[in-house]
């Protein structure tokens, strides 16, 4: 397979997306990528550190501040509420994105993480329920939605980040974006491992919980610290110049520009949905799932997911790179191919034998199978959108794909269970989301072939 993006560079030519484009000349020092990839990734992991602790104490959470008589109602109030903050992502994409795209990738990413540092201090100090009454359950809403309405922009700016250092190996830098949610999910399950084996009961549901959170406090003023000392990239700033120097009506302009993108824009949603299914299904869920519907112990089941972000982690960077040689598209549709032929007897497999080592066998095989199709991933999306709109175009498809196909994934597959008794429901999802990013893959695979050009 011919795999060339015919993207709309701001001149107007094409480029190759397995191929450098010669954006961007000169070879990088291994202290300035790692400056890069850090700076672009703790935002990151921040976030999905954030969002994978919330849901693996939401039981706890829901007690604090979702109080009820029915235990079932009160969990699913505040996944719910965890799943509503995804809500606010699209909102966040298009102003964080726009805003990427008119200031710099910097001043997004600056911007994102100083939201998210709010919401984590939001969480970590909020009286429960009990001290201040509906004003707690209200008020971890409203930091929630300050998270999603920060998250919306933060993986598109990121990513642009990222991938404007170096044409050629894109797929390499872009893969820390989800090398580094394997590094949160590690932290966030050891945390809930930890904190579940050492603390009592009590001592976990007053104040253990809010660990996590403070620890993310920490991280935050660093990342922060680190992107506003950054240097916004060579490809943004060429960009800015040349437009600045061409371009006299609102036409150039990100937001009009972006109305071309619309095929684009569909195609990376359908694109994410195998991604995000595999955290929120595979790794948020899976910790309640094991203990609820297949009653093993708390304490292994997260260490499970620690060994399934510890692959994620290894391995993203790793198939990243293949990308750069290999091509995006062969690895992923691949990748979305095999989680489609493999999901259901894994998991109908898992049910029959409910012990730890099938439980360690199937999130082994999720890990491997999401770091191959996550990490080349953001390098696909960035090349599949003009410069100008890259952070706009990144941070819209990201934030409705996750928003339409994960946000809510734990809570549809734990309604479905609910209401039918079928506990193959997290199978039957993640075979869904397989199918409409393979068809999404082949579709740009066809438009490659077809030297579909995309207007500038």
């Amino acid at each position: 397979m011919n795999e060339r993006v015919h993207r709309a560079p701001d001149s107007g030519k094409t480029a190759s997306a397995d191929a450098p484009s010669h954006a961007s000349s000169g070879a990088l020092s291994k202290a300035m990528v790692r400056r890069i990839v850090f700076s672009s990734s703790v935002g990151n992991a921040l976030e999905w550190f954030d969002f994978l602790v919330y849901g693996y104490f939401a039981a706890i959470i829901a007690k604090a501040f979702f109080p009820s008589h029915d235990e079932w109602l009160s969990t699913m109030l505040a996944i719910g509420t965890f799943g509503i903050s995804f809500l606010m992502r699209p909102l966040g994409a298009i102003v964080l994105g726009l805003y990427g795209d008119r200031k710099g990738r910097k001043a997004a990413l600056t911007l994102a993480i100083l939201l998210m540092m709010i919401g984590t201090l939001t969480m970590a100090v909020m009286p429960s329920y009990q001290h201040i009454g509906i004003a707690a359950p209200l008020l971890i809403l409203f930091a929630r939605l300050i998270q999603g309405f920060a998250v919306g922009g933060e993986f598109g700016s990121a990513t642009a980040f990222m991938v404007e250092h170096s044409d050629a190996r894109r797929g390499y830098y872009a893969s820390w974006q989800f090398a580094s949610q394997g590094l949160a999910a590690i932290m966030a399950a050891a945390f809930g491992s930890l904190l579940t084996a050492w603390l009592p009961q009590p001592q976990l549901e007053s104040w253990g919980w809010r660990i996590p959170f403070v620890f993310g406090l920490l991280v935050g003023p660093v990342g922060y610290y680190i992107r506003s000392h950054l240097d916004e990239t060579p490809e943004f700033l060429a960009n800015r110049a040349t437009r600045a120097a061409n371009s006299t009506g609102a036409a150039s302009t990100p937001d009009v520009s972006f109305s071309h993108q619309w095929a684009n824009l569909l195609l990376s949603v359908g694109i994410v949905a195998q991604s995000t299914v595999g955290v929120y299904v595979l790794q948020l869920y899976m910790p309640m799932y094991a203990v609820k519907q297949l009653h093993l112990p708390a304490t292994a089941s997260f260490a499970v997911v620690v060994l399934n972000g510890g692959l994620q982690f290894v391995f993203s960077p790793i198939m990243g790179a293949l990308s750069d040689k290999l091509g995006r598209i062969r690895i992923m549709l691949g990748t979305s191919i095999v989680m489609g032929v493999t999901i259901y007897p894994m998991f109908a497999w898992l049910q029959a034998s409910p012990t730890v080592l099938s439980l360690v066998v199937l999130q082994s095989a999720a890990g491997i199978l999401k770091a191959a199709y996550s990490g080349p991933m953001p390098a696909l999306m960035s090349e599949i959108f003009p410069t100008r709109v890259r952070s706009t175009g990144l941070s819209i498809g990201y934030a409705l794909g996750v928003t339409l196909f994960g946000g809510f994934a734990p809570t549809i597959v734990e309604a479905f269970i609910h209401v039918t008794g079928d506990k193959l429901a997290p199978s039957y999802y993640v075979l869904l989301a397989a199918i409409l990013s393979g068809a999404s893959l082949a579709i740009v695979a066809w438009r490659m072939r077809g030297g579909t050009r995309q207007p500038a």
